[in-house]
């Protein structure tokens, strides 16, 4: 248990800000099932726009913090080599 009042907040924000990165990282898994099965299946335009969402929300998630900059840039590079591809 923590035994210092800066160390009970940090608790408590750590709580806050796990409960808030595994929403982000949820979405992320999501949208990234999403572009794969547009890719598997050939749709092309609804492909493009489900790579733009991806992209948009990693950005979002470098902007707060939940996901490393090169990380982000690998997924999106990942998902238009995927979607070019094909």
């Amino acid at each position: 248990m923590a035994n210092t009042k800066s160390a009970i907040k940090a608790a408590r924000k750590s709580v806050r800000l796990t409960e808030r990165n595994r929403g982000v990282k949820t979405r992320l898994k999501t949208l990234r099932k999403r572009l794969d099965s547009f890719i598997a299946a050939k749709d092309v335009a609804a492909g493009k726009t489900a790579a733009a969402e991806y992209a948009s929300a990693m950005d979002k998630a470098v902007k707060s913090g939940v996901v490393h900059k090169n990380a982000a840039s690998r997924g999106k590079a990942h998902a238009a080599k995927a979607l070019s591809a094909k």
